[in-house]
């Protein structure tokens, strides 16, 4: 794709999320269904279902011939990343949603060929969206973020997952004490967007592709580094701990863990 080309698709895209976004509003003034996935704390609401449908019926009108990797399994299951690849996350951090109303996120992300090309993520109710791509960069509502800082890990603060925290995998507690604080949002998306605008060195927590993708592809316009905990390239058909840093930060990460 052109530049010209991204750049439409990437306002296409905003008009998708705003039009999710009218769609979740709307429903949390209702009574919508909530069950259980793999575990109690593991929430899926019928609104994540329906935002999910709404943006997989908006992607195949424009782009018909692409793959869609989703959350809630209204997409496909491609083998490879060959082609165009859509990610999509309709309702990031829903026991935030469910249990709070408020830090939950709405992602989508475009990947062509294995490559990060366009990235979305939204605060619902900030009604705030990050969005570009390393090609065009990367703005917030239309306005270009200017980059980010190579703050070090004991200099800014590091988003973490709370049940690696916890459990203290991954060396977390150690790096949770490196920086100078810590933070835990519960949800992937508003973690990213701290750290995509400056105000975090970082984020890790143990993501599926569409938990990650957005940001992943978002981080590349910023002149982020994204990997595995561990340091490896990131597989973005598979689940992994995935650290999202400043370049300083990840190397100081690196340090700890090894």
């Amino acid at each position: 794709m052109t530049p010209t080309e991204i750049r439409a698709l990437d306002l296409q895209g905003l008009k998708w999320l705003h039009t999710a976004r009218s769609l979740i509003i709307q429903r949390m003034s209702e009574n919508f269904q909530v069950e259980t996935k793999a575990s109690r704390s593991d929430l899926v609401t019928s609104v994540d279902r329906e935002v999910e449908q709404l943006y997989v019926e908006l992607i195949r009108q424009a782009d018909p011939d692409a793959s869609i990797i989703s959350e809630e399994g209204y997409g496909d299951h491609p083998q490879d990343l060959a082609g165009h690849v859509w990610f999509i996350d309709p309702i990031d951090g829903t026991m935030n949603f469910v249990k709070q109303q408020s830090e939950f996120a709405s992602m989508l992300a475009l990947y062509i060929d294995g490559e990060p090309i366009l990235g979305w993520i939204m605060d619902v109710m900030a009604d705030d969206i990050i969005h570009g791509g390393p090609e065009v960069g990367v703005a917030m509502n239309g306005t270009r973020l200017p980059a980010v800082q190579n703050v070090g890990l004991a200099d800014g603060i590091i988003y973490l997952s709370g049940a690696r925290l916890l459990y203290n995998q991954f060396d977390f507690q150690a790096i949770a004490r490196s920086a100078l604080s810590y933070r835990v949002y519960g949800s992937a998306g508003i973690s990213f967007i701290q750290v995509l605008l400056g105000r975090a060195v970082g984020y890790a927590s143990r993501m599926k592709p569409w938990d990650f993708a957005a940001g992943v592809a978002l981080g590349a316009g910023q002149g982020l580094t994204a990997r595995l905990i561990d340091g490896s390239n990131i597989n973005m058909l598979s689940s992994g701990t995935v650290l999202l840093a400043t370049t300083q930060a990840f190397a100081d990460i690196q340090l700890i863990r090894n």
